[in-house]
């Protein structure tokens, strides 16, 4: 059962901002559900604004569906995420898990420097944000170098230019045939009319 770990890492994250405990507390004793396929999550709002694992067959106040894509594009703060992810239910509580969602940050270089101390963890830290922006420039490198071979070595995709050009050999196409149309249909009303 993976809720005790999520609610109690969420959790985490609530004690470091009383702002998202204040925005929960009006909806103590509601249960939210997440449901991840082939997961399901349900959690209960507690009086002082934290979550607790939602009590077997609770009822949700809010039900939110999203696929595991959508999930790591909302982890990677993709704000447009948001917007596919299917909300029913009581619209007050969706809009709290969303702003909580969108605004609720881990200080992870606070957490790790309580066991390694400040400079070890701001290291780490930046360590894992310059792989991180590694991995994001060779990916973006990775996709023009796949694009340049398919569209320039081996012509999977069309280029530009080609594109261009067969869009105008279609028009020129298109008129050529509407100018055969026109044309047949005169000759077959002269035919029609004995000339």
């Amino acid at each position: 059962m993976l809720e005790p770990p999520v609610a109690a890492f969420i959790n985490h994250l609530l004690y470091g901002a009383d702002w998202a405990r204040e925005a929960l507390k009006p909806h103590a004793g509601k249960s939210a559900r997440f449901e991840i396929a082939p997961f399901g999550f349900s959690f209960t709002v507690l009086a002082d604004g934290t979550i607790a694992p939602a009590a077997e067959g609770a009822a949700a106040a809010a039900t939110f569906r999203l696929t595991p894509g959508l999930l790591a594009r909302i982890a990677a703060r993709d704000e447009s995420a948001w917007r596919e992810v299917e909300a029913a239910g009581d619209a007050e509580l969706a809009a709290v898990v969303n702003r909580l969602a969108r605004e609720l940050d881990w200080d992870l270089e606070e957490d790790l420097s309580r066991w390694f101390g400040d400079v070890a963890a701001h290291r780490m830290a930046e360590t894992g944000r310059s792989l991180k922006r590694w991995g994001e420039a060779t990916l973006e490198h990775l996709g023009r170098t796949l694009a340049e071979y398919w569209t320039e070595e081996a012509p999977l995709i069309a280029g530009a230019r080609e594109v261009r050009e067969f869009g105008h050999a279609v028009d020129e196409l298109r008129d050529a045939v509407a100018r055969l149309e026109a044309r047949i249909a005169r000759l077959s009303g002269e035919r029609a009319h004995g000339r």
